[in-house]
Parts: C-alpha cells; structure tokens; sequence
C-alpha cells in the first residue's frame, strides 16, 4: 500500500457536492478499515457556537470520521460571511498561512490518510498572493476532482482538469455527482468525459446516496 493516501478533493463549481463525496469517501475508507480524517483548511460562511465559529462543511466532515483532534487542526480558517474566502478573510484582516495549514496537516496525518477539502472550485484566491492550489502544491497532494453533473459539466470539467494538471499538480481521478436530477440525457454527458477527462471516473454518486464502499475502493487502486 502506498505511504500516503491522502488527497486533495476539488470541484467543478461551488455548491456541486465536495463535501457531500468527501464524507462519502471518509465513510467508505473506514468500512475498508483506513482511518482517514477530513479537513477543511479554509471555510467562509459559519455559525458562532458555545465553542466559537463552526463551519457545516467541516463538521459534516467530522461527522463522517470523527477525530480526537481539535476543531481548529480541521479547519484552521474560518470566516463568518458565505463569501469567497480570500474577501472573508481581508473583511477580519487575516492572510492565511500556507505554513499553518501544512502544521495542522501533519498533526492530522499523524492519524492515518487525511482527505483535504478545497473551497469552491480549482481557480479560487486565498489572498493576494496565494491560490488554491497552493495548499496541495504545498501539501504534496494528488487531486481528485468532483464534477457536478449538470448542463455545462463537460466544459467545466475538462477545463478544470487541464489547469490542475497545468498547475502541475497529479490529477487522481473524478467524481461524477448527479446534482441535477433534471438533467436531460446525462448518460451522453458522462460518456462524453470518460472518453475525454485525462483520467480515469473513480465513480457516480447522486443527492439520493451512492456505495460509499465501492467508491472508497476506487479511490484506494487509484493510487496503484
């Protein structure tokens, strides 16, 4: 088995179900016995709680596999507004710590594998200086990337694919997710990216659920 399996989990799009997959394959990984945690080391749009900000993505991934760590070690930043993160974090005066991450990172992945969840999609600013593919860049981590199935996937797909791979970062594989039930002919539009995505689909899921086992499986021979 590989060192590490740890990834870097990003998307076509906001709102397209990256959380959703994460804590799908979180729940999968451990039905196959690994021991993977979830983090999110950036999130805008969270609640203040009896413990501080929580954000409902990084608590849904806690909920998938629950930690002994700290809150703050799976989500080191967390800003109030649901906007993009770099403003979030300019409205409050933070720039956020490639370095910090990377400390929390290695405290998780002391653990076992540890699914890293971007925000929004693949060409996101962190600051004014830093993007988001500067945490998997500095993370070392291959990308797997999550396409919401809906009309215009194919083009947000592909051009997601290319700049992750221009980035030189190692494209994994994909994630189909059925986010548009009324998606006319989507069967075309998932044939059309296997023949076209430089990489192979490591599976489909829908809002309804999906074989959270199966995935993880697909996910673990990805890494050969």
């Amino acid at each position: 088995m590989p060192q590490s399996l740890d990834c870097f989990i990003t998307g076509t799009d906001t709102e397209i179900g990256k959380t959703y997959v994460s804590a799908l394959l979180l729940r999968g990984l451990r039905e196959l016995g690994v021991s993977a945690l979830g983090m999110k080391p950036i999130a805008s749009g969270a609640e203040r709680g009896p413990q501080g900000w929580r954000n409902e993505d990084a608590l849904a991934l806690l909920a998938a596999a629950p930690s002994p760590f700290a809150y703050e070690l799976h989500n080191p930043y967390c800003f109030e507004p649901p906007i993009a993160p770099h403003r979030a974090a300019e409205l409050v005066g933070v720039e956020p710590d490639l370095e910090r991450i990377a400390s929390a990172h290695a405290e998780l992945a002391r653990h076992g594998p540890v699914l890293v969840e971007g925000a929004g999609g693949w060409c996101v600013p962190l600051s004014a200086a830093a993007m988001m593919a500067d945490i998997p860049r500095r993370l070392g981590l291959p990308v797997v990337l999550v396409v919401g199935l809906r009309l215009g996937c194919i083009n947000h797909a592909l051009l997601s694919a290319r700049a992750i791979q221009a980035d030189g970062l190692r494209l994994l594989g994909w994630i189909g997710n059925r986010i548009d039930p009324a998606m006319l002919e989507p069967e075309a539009s998932i044939r059309a990216l296997d023949t076209r995505m430089p990489v192979p689909c490591l599976g489909l899921v829908d809002h309804r659920g999906g074989d959270a086992r199966t995935l993880a499986q697909a996910y673990l021979d990805g890494f050969g």
